[in-house]
């Protein structure tokens, strides 16, 4: 949605020599975004600033424009989060202490400062990374200031330790320019350019979207058909597998109990916390046996492949038998197997 938004506001931006010079419907735009994620701002920052330096009438821009867009989204922001949180509070002030000032994002994973770089923009690009090069090197210097939102945004999320590929999807509308400007500049070479990027692209997106890791939500698929059974309040089911893996209740629309491995960050600082999946994976079955000695059985269980042989003598001690088999990836890796599995325990 992020990334979204920012194309909208791009259509909107008062680009050097554009008829829209004065034009300050793209501040709206950014404003909706930055609302939805704070971060959404950063690669603004720039374009805003050119914007300011470009314009004539820098005192209209600022009474007419900045000034009332942001004083709109600063209150109609405190009112939502008024009206879901029940107390005034300002989201993005929590958003910065948390994942700024407090850093708190590295218990989710660290990376090193040149991720992005070598990693990051090479796998969201993929193929078009050459036309990219190509484009920054052969476009106007008018659209240097697109160059400069890309650097600039790379370089403050390389800042942060916690680093993800979805971070920076914001800024390829600002390559596709560079790209789209290299693919024209190419002339008798476009037609197989072209054809290059879509098979280069449409086949691993085919791939990655209909087959890889599908799993985790064609299972959730298979939860939601438990809201036809009849015996709905004797059904429950606990997810035992990695944090954040499938959805939860926008799949399963019905009062289903469900239940996941919990993963929260700690935030009093103590080094050596262990959210309750690393606890649970430390031991499963120590961890289930305890949790389970006096308390009420989940109906359904759903696992990983790669758990089932950890955890049989519980399966088998607690009579549950395999229901479901459902292919999730080719390619296996620590604690995400090659199959999710679900059990249902027989009633006795």
């Amino acid at each position: 949605m992020e990334t979204v938004l920012t194309i909208f506001a791009l259509f909107y931006y008062p680009l050097e020599g554009s008829k829209t010079r004065r034009s300050c419907k793209y501040l709206t735009w950014v404003a909706l975004a930055f609302i939805i994620r704070p971060t959404a701002i950063i690669p603004w920052i720039p374009l805003v600033l050119w914007h300011f330096w470009q314009e004539q009438k820098k005192v209209d821009l600022v009474l007419y424009g900045y000034i009332p867009v942001g004083l709109v989204t600063l209150v109609l922001s405190l009112i939502i989060d008024r009206v879901f949180f029940g107390e005034w509070i300002m989201v993005q002030l929590n958003f910065l202490k948390f994942n700024v000032l407090q850093n708190l994002g590295t218990f989710y994973g660290s990376h090193p400062w040149h991720w992005y770089l070598t990693q990051g923009l090479p796998v969201i690009l993929s193929t078009h990374l050459p036309f990219l090069i190509h484009g920054c090197i052969q476009a106007p210097k008018r659209y240097r200031i697109f160059l400069v939102v890309v650097v600039w945004t790379v370089l403050v999320y390389s800042t942060l330790s916690h680093k993800e590929f979805r971070f920076i999807y914001p800024v390829l509308p600002f390559c596709m320019m560079f790209c789209g400007y290299s693919l024209k500049q190419l002339k008798t070479w476009k037609k197989s350019a072209i054809t290059f990027l879509l098979v280069s692209n449409l086949l691993p997106a085919l791939y990655t979207g209909l087959i890889h890791q599908r799993g985790t939500l064609d299972v959730m698929i298979h939860m939601q058909q438990l809201c036809n059974y009849s015996n709905q309040s004797q059904t429950s089911v606990f997810i035992m597998m990695p944090c954040h893996s499938t959805p939860f209740y926008s799949h399963v629309h019905c009062s289903l109990p469900m239940r996941f491995l919990q993963c929260p960050p700690d935030l009093t600082g103590n080094v050596s916390y262990l959210d309750e999946a690393d606890i649970f994976y430390s031991n499963p079955l120590k961890w289930l046996n305890e949790e389970f000695y006096n308390g009420t059985l989940p109906s359904h269980l759903v696992v990983f492949s790669v758990l089932e042989q950890e955890i049989s003598s519980f399966l088998v001690l607690n009579g549950y038998e395999k229901t479901a088999t459902i292919f999730h990836t080719h390619m296996p890796q620590g604690r995400i197997g090659s199959h999710i599995y679900v059990y249902k325990r027989r009633v006795k």
